[in-house]
């Protein structure tokens, strides 16, 4: 028979049993505490790794090492030794030395699938760097450093068969690329590629480097801040995304892919330079950003039918008023007929508008049923946007947004004439007199947004015309500007005024933002 004492004493150690935690982490998959660690900084990661063994063994074969969450000021770097595999903590080592002492300890046969680290660092230490991760198997390799010397790429990263992933950033002085026979020889397996601060200076073997048969899997290139990089060809069979940015030195571009979906191009082409092109093949291009770039003296978009989306600004100086000039910007244009949606800027309109371009016409776009412009809203724009409305006899919605000069806007003020007499602005009156010629885009205009309005005569103008000729007109958004501090009393008089306008659609709706 148990007694009263060993019963108490039985069940205060079941009790005690009961309230004893059990280690459930610890004993799940490789692959699932990683993807665990993951969401932590790389620091608190390595400070893992002196709870056990099996935590060492964990943080020695993590294969996401990204040390950019580093302070290089004030840090401490947990690694395991290459001797006794024992947890060491290193007191306030640099970067460097962190992942230098991280990577020595990995255990054999535990690939890397990304590295990333920023750093300043000389030749011999980089390079020791990125042999010692093609060596894990790096998948991802990411690379933002300064060096004091030019660094020459190593041959080992081009001919790397698991490396799938490669962003080189080096600050200035930059780096220098293999010869072309090793370069077209490798990056069998790479599919994205980013390169900033490439040095093309007498490297001209190199400027086919992306044409023809090279980088046989490359989907994804973006080239940025590349010097003496004058002319580009762009071929590569598998690509889908280019972006070219910040190549001033640029005179010629040729861009040439059967798979290529995405195309950015911003800040680029030498504006002096007297024989410039740009020529675009490519049948399943999507999305096109075009922007800040120099006007090139030639320019041919040819098979753009699959396009949806194009953002086109251009960097034209004053001396840009060659003939040759306007016939490039037409054919850009006429080159994005198929387009779903267009978004132009500023400088575009003002090119449209000038006298020079009065002879030169844009193919229509059928196909556009969306059009967002950013202009100035005065009579040297409005034969551009005349031209625009004309070249687009199907379009849907039609968004302005009015870019003010404070001049402008003090100048062209509220006119008490224009709205108490009713009486046409000479904007209208100009609108009113080619109302014929673009008929067709009235009569399919379904959306109207104008953004920033001051409530100008032009403003007003473009209003009235577009609410009594408007067909089809469904909706009409107005946005007043931040800048404008009309008295509220007489805003909402202005306003009821503008109720009373004369409308061609008994569907449509004003609302006021």
């Amino acid at each position: 028979m148990e007694t009263r004492s060993s019963k108490r004493k039985r069940l205060l150690q079941a009790q005690s049993e009961s309230h004893t935690a059990i280690d459930r982490i610890t004993h799940l998959p490789d692959a699932v505490l990683h993807q665990i660690l993951l969401l932590l900084p790389i620091k608190t990661i390595a400070q893992t790794s002196v709870l056990s063994k099996r935590w060492r063994l964990l943080w020695s074969s993590f294969p996401d090492l990204d040390f950019t969450t580093l302070n290089p000021h004030c840090m401490s770097c947990y690694y395991l030794d290459s001797c006794g595999g024992r947890s060491s903590v290193s007191p306030n080592p640099n970067t460097l030395d962190c992942i230098s002492q991280t990577l020595a300890a990995r255990q054999r046969g535990s690939d890397i699938r990304v590295l990333r680290f920023r750093a300043h660092l000389g030749f011999s230490r980089l390079n020791g760097l990125i042999r010692s991760a093609i060596r894990h198997n790096v998948q991802d390799l990411d690379i933002d450093v300064c060096t004091d010397d030019y660094f020459n790429l190593p041959r080992c990263v081009v001919m790397s068969e698991s490396l799938k992933a490669l962003s080189l950033k080096f600050r200035p002085p930059g780096f220098r690329l293999p010869p072309s026979m090793v370069m077209k020889g490798g990056f069998q397996s790479l599919q994205t590629l980013s390169l900033s601060h490439m040095v093309f200076y007498k490297k001209h073997y190199l400027l086919d480097l992306f044409a023809g048969s090279a980088f046989p899997v490359l989907r994804k290139l973006t080239l940025d801040s590349c010097c003496g990089i004058k002319f580009l060809d762009v071929g590569c069979r598998a690509l889908q995304d280019l972006t070219v940015e910040n190549c001033f030195q640029l005179h010629g571009l040729t861009v040439s892919g059967p798979r290529l979906e995405r195309l950015r191009v911003v800040s680029c082409f030498e504006s002096s330079s007297e024989k410039s092109w740009v020529k675009i093949i490519a049948p399943r291009l999507r999305v096109m950003h075009w922007e800040h770039n120099a006007i090139t003296e030639t320019s041919c978009l040819e098979n753009l039918a699959s396009m949806e989306e194009a953002f086109i600004g251009f960097f034209a100086l004053d001396e840009d008023t060659r003939a040759e000039k306007y016939k490039s910007v037409s054919n850009i244009l006429s080159g994005l007929s198929h387009a779903h949606c267009l978004t132009l800027q500023s400088q575009c309109i003002q090119i449209l508008s000038n006298n020079h371009y009065s002879t030169i016409s844009l193919h229509p776009f059928h196909n556009l049923k969306t059009m967002k412009l950013h202009t100035v809203l005065d009579k040297n724009n409005i034969r551009g946007l005349l031209c625009l409305f004309r070249s687009s006899p199907t379009l849907h919605t039609l968004i302005l947004k009015i870019i003010t000069h404070f001049k402008a806007e003090k100048t062209k003020a509220w006119n008490k004439a224009l709205w108490d007499h009713m009486s046409s602005s000479e904007q209208e009156q100009y609108w009113e007199s080619r109302s014929q010629t673009f008929k067709s885009f009235l009569q399919h205009l379904k959306v109207v947004r104008m953004e920033g309005l001051v409530e100008s005569e032009n403003e007003i103008g473009l209003i009235k015309f577009l609410l009594k000729h408007g067909m089809a007109l469904q909706e009409m958004i107005l946005c007043s500007g931040h800048s404008n501090s009309r008295d509220p009393v007489r805003r909402h008089e202005i306003r009821s005024q503008m109720m009373g306008f004369s409308w061609a659609s008994s569907n449509a709706k004003l609302a006021f933002h």
